[in-house]
Order: structure tokens, then sequence, then C-alpha cells
């Protein structure tokens, strides 16, 4: 998918997308309860850099544990990024939120945030250049030795720990609901619209757009997350 065509998707489904994943929030929450602890030694009043945000799953859950902390959301799905900001504003934290919908390389070049977060959307990003460049836009709007926090589907494609992986995957799926078709669907979007890397080439993407050398610290299943240091 193009960029219009992956922003399209998301549109169509914004309405429905939290209802749609909600039997697998437990594999969220799990991400969420350790990224406060990944950023518990920011300073109070920090400023955060949401990047596909979608809905602001993640950005709500550092709100409600962060109150002094401000966010940018930024997210290219104008319909995503509203259900984002209705969250916000039912949840009383808008006030401290911009939103803005577009792309990173899009915000000010001379904005400056203590962290950042980026939750499965480097994945979307097919060529490898293009996806150092998203990383690296992301760094540059970051302070010297600011957090990033990162996830993706990762594995090395064609193994046999990613046959397992997947078999796995898809039986979490189906428990939570999903027809066979969609099943297939979505098996059929990975191999076509989705990088999945070895967590390794991934960790070294970031590495290459001006982190220090990332540290994971979450897995669940096919989901990898790391942090990293924005490289003075």
């Amino acid at each position: 998918m193009n960029n219009d065509e992956l922003k399209a998707a998301f549109d169509s489904q914004a309405a429905g997308y939290d209802k749609q994943w909600a039997k697998l929030a437990p594999i969220r929450e799990a991400l969420h309860f350790l990224l406060g602890s990944v950023f518990a030694n920011l300073p109070a009043d920090a400023r955060v850099l949401c990047a596909g945000v979608g809905t602001g799953a993640e950005l709500a859950h550092l709100a409600r544990q962060f109150p002094r902390w401000t966010f940018t959301a930024v997210e290219p799905s104008g319909a995503m990024l509203e259900v984002c900001r209705q969250r916000a504003a039912s949840e009383g934290f808008a006030a401290r939120c911009h939103f803005h919908e577009g792309y990173v390389d899009s915000l000010p070049a001379s904005d400056r945030y203590d962290a950042a977060t980026s939750f499965l959307v480097s994945q979307f990003i097919l060529e490898r250049g293009a996806r150092t460049d998203y990383f690296r836009s992301i760094a540059a709007r970051m302070q010297p030795g600011g957090l990033l926090a990162s996830s993706d589907l990762a594995s090395a494609v064609g193994s046999p720990e990613f046959e397992a992986l997947v078999g796995a995957w898809m039986n979490m799926m189906s428990a939570a609901g999903l027809p066979p078709e969609n099943l297939e669907k979505m098996r059929a979007a990975w191999k076509k619209d989705v990088a999945i890397l070895p967590p390794a080439e991934i960790a070294s993407i970031i590495e290459a757009a001006g982190f220090a050398t990332p540290v994971q610290f979450h897995q669940a299943g096919l989901i990898h997350a790391w942090f990293a240091t924005r490289a003075v």
C-alpha cells in the first residue's frame, strides 16, 4: 500500500477500531505497563511525541499516569485522530494535547521532545531507507538523551520460529473472534503490506537513525518493543 491507500484503510476502520481489537487488550496493556517504567525518570513536565498515535491508547495511558506531561499526537488518518481527540476530551486531558494530522516530518523542525512513542507504525514502511528516515525524523525532534519507545511486528520470516509464532498468533486471533476469512486476509497483508523483519534488523534501523543501541524490553508473540536513547 502507498501512503494514501494506508490512510484510507485506517480511515475506514477508525469508528470500530477499538471495539474490533478489544479482546486483545491484555497485549496492549502489558506493553503500556512496561512503558510507564521505561519513561519513569523523565521530567515531571515532559513533552512527549506520539507518532502514528491511532486512536490514542498509549497516549491515554501516559496521560493518566503522568498528569503534568504534555503530548503531540501525530496521525495521518484524520478519522483515527478524531477518535483520539474524542478520547482525550472524554477522559479530561485534551488540554494537554496538540493534535497534528499528518506525518512526523511535517512537524516544525524546532520542536523538541523529551520522549516519543511509535507503536506498530514503522512496520508499514516497506523500504528500508524510508523506514530509517522515519525514525530519523523522530530523532531530529527529540532532546539529546530523549527516550524513544517503539514496537513492531518482528521475526525472521520463513524461519521455523516465525511459522510457530504465526500459528500461535492466528490461534489467538481466532479466539478473539476474527473469522477465518479475515485471518487469511491478515496473512496475505503481512506478505505484501507489512515489513516484518528480524528483531536485530529493526534495532539496527533505529540505531542508524540517530539512537543509541536499542534495548528490547518486551515481546508478545510477534510484537517486539524496544527503547533507545537519542544519541547526543
